[in-house]
């Protein structure tokens, strides 16, 4: 009896015709730069942490932010989550809230107790670190951890900065603030408070500090010239907020005017409310369109019953009455004065203009430049003056606290090799992962989950924590809503869908290569890629 004839083909052999010889493209591996990566100031891998998020090792997760930034449960409540705003899920349903995964990630590690501990022993070398907002305290983190001492000068009372000083218990709660600041002070920082510096010059010569990072936050109000009867109805933003923050009461009356258009009038506003004002009335000489402040915060406080006077501006006061212009925006939109005046009656009037940094200690330093009350650095955060660093509100940038987070790192990294003479030099980036890489098919709608918050009646009687943060539940469902843009996950669709077989699995962890003899260019491979990370590249001889 005949046997059945078969053959076996041994992929490989002689006996497998080649078709790399067919292609026009070659698909070529890549890893893109996500859009919330590049958009973080702080230059998070967000990415990452949150896949190591999304796998349930939280710890991990959490030790991937802190390579960042130090206080991932402080930056989860205040942080305005620009990363968000080019989040690539945007486009099919609602941004990732990576905000309050990180937020998440934060409070857990404060609960679980979660330290660090230097990178590298010491280096025998000390920082001078002025101020102890959230730059000066990044800049201490991350030289700590390199190996280096620090020592943080504070003129007030409490650490923290703007943080403590300039955003209200209800957005940022201090029992957070502290445990994040107390995890750096465990690495071995020394922060001395009420140590303020009058003048660098003599700090530096008569203390020996191999470099110093210049930290001081924007804490002088700006004012306007408003002629007054009674001096005591104006007061600033500032000087509320401090108050406030130091367990005052200051004394609005009943109704209070809010002269300004930023986060900072929004955060006075809302006080006034907590503090007793039955009115509190934002007045502002632009549109909402046009309001620096942040839509949620301005939709926050219209919840909390804060009323907004648009296209106005406050001329003078006089027995309790405010004189107050009507203006009109030009062909620029910049406000004009129409010459149309009506009286507004008011208690008080808190000024919420903006902030400058007082300069003055820096009177004696040669070298330094100083331009419209910032001082100039270079693309290594130093001065002109040889081995003082300036970061945070003190450089030409924009003023949050996650940019001077960023500002601290950078700053630190750069000092670190001026410590050891050698040259710091960051990594390149790669491309953006735009939306137009993914292939969405792959994804179902899942909009983001919503945090928790206090009605609006309960809001205004105190100064509890408004937001809520997110359950290990919420928390795991938004990681898992990440879209792994630009960067493969290893999902096997390359190799499911590859017709020559030409995929090769390489293991866990290390992803997959192409074996270029067989695969023949037709480009399923990135087609079908998820998130974009297989490009087809010209042929090339």
């Amino acid at each position: 009896m005949n046997k059945p004839f078969a053959i076996t083909l041994d992929v490989g052999t002689s006996l497998v015709n080649k078709t790399g010889s067919w292609r026009t493209e070659r698909p070529v591996y890549v890893d893109r730069l996500p859009p919330c990566n590049n958009a973080c100031p702080a230059g998070e891998n967000i990415q990452q942490w949150l896949y190591l998020a999304e796998e349930g090792n939280y710890e991990q997760a959490w030790r991937e932010i802190v390579k960042h930034n130090p206080m991932p449960a402080c930056m989860g409540r205040v942080c305005y989550h620009p990363c968000e705003d080019f989040c690539n899920r945007a486009r099919l349903d609602t941004a990732v809230s990576i905000h309050s995964v990180e937020r998440f990630l934060g409070d857990l590690a404060i609960r679980n107790n979660w330290r660090v501990k230097p990178d590298a022993p010491s280096t025998g070398r000390h920082v001078l670190v002025v101020g102890a907002g959230p730059s000066g305290l990044s800049a201490a983190y991350h030289l700590a951890r390199m190996g280096h001492r620090v020592t943080i000068y504070e003129a007030g009372p409490w650490a923290g900065g703007m943080m403590r000083f300039g955003i209200p218990k209800y957005r940022l709660p201090r029992d957070v603030l502290d445990a994040e600041i107390r995890r750096i002070t465990d690495l071995g920082v020394t922060i001395k408070l009420n140590h303020k510096v009058a003048d660098l010059d003599q700090t530096m010569r008569s203390e020996k500090f191999d470099a110093v990072f210049l930290a001081v936050g924007a804490h002088l109000a700006k004012r306007a010239y408003i002629p007054a009867g009674d001096a005591g109805k104006i007061l600033d933003a500032l000087q509320l907020l401090r108050g406030v923050e130091a367990g005052d009461q200051p004394l609005l009356g009943r109704r209070v005017l809010i002269y300004g258009g930023g986060n900072t009038a929004m955060d006075v506003a809302r006080s006034a409310k907590r503090l007793g004002a039955s009115e509190a009335i934002v007045v502002y000489r632009r549109t909402r369109e046009k309001m620096p402040a942040h839509d949620f915060e301005v939709r926050e406080a219209e919840e909390e019953g804060v009323m907004f006077k648009w296209l106005s501006t406050i001329k003078a006061e006089s027995e309790g009455k405010f004189t107050v212009e009507k203006m009109k925006l030009d062909d620029k939109g910049k406000p004009q004065p129409t010459g149309e005046f009506e009286t507004m009656e008011a208690d008080s009037c808190v000024l919420a203009l903006g902030q400058d940094v007082d300069l003055s200690f820096l009177s004696r330093v040669t070298g330094l430049t100083i331009t419209d009350g910032v001082v100039e650095v270079g693309p290594d955060m130093m001065t002109g003056r040889r081995g003082v660093f300036a970061g945070g509100d003190m450089v030409p940038a924009e003023r949050t606290v996650t940019v001077a987070i960023g500002h601290g790192k950078k700053a630190a990294r750069y000092i670190d090799a001026f410590l050891r003479d050698t040259t710091y030099t960051p990594a390149s980036k790669h491309e953006v992962a735009k939306f137009e890489n993914l292939n969405t098919w792959y994804y179902t709608d899942a909009p983001a989950t919503v945090q928790p918050a206090l009605d609006a009646a309960r809001r205004i009687s105190n100064f509890e924590e408004v937001v809520g943060g997110l359950d290990e539940s919420n928390a795991l469902f938004e990681a898992r809503r990440c879209l792994s843009c630009g960067n493969c996950f290893e999902c096997d669709n390359c190799f499911g869908v590859c017709p020559d077989n030409a995929v090769i699995k390489l293991g866990p962890g290390k992803r997959f290569e192409f074996n270029y003899d067989y695969c023949k260019g037709c480009g399923m491979c990135s087609t079908e890629c998820p998130c974009g990370a297989i490009r087809m590249e010209p042929e090339t001889i």
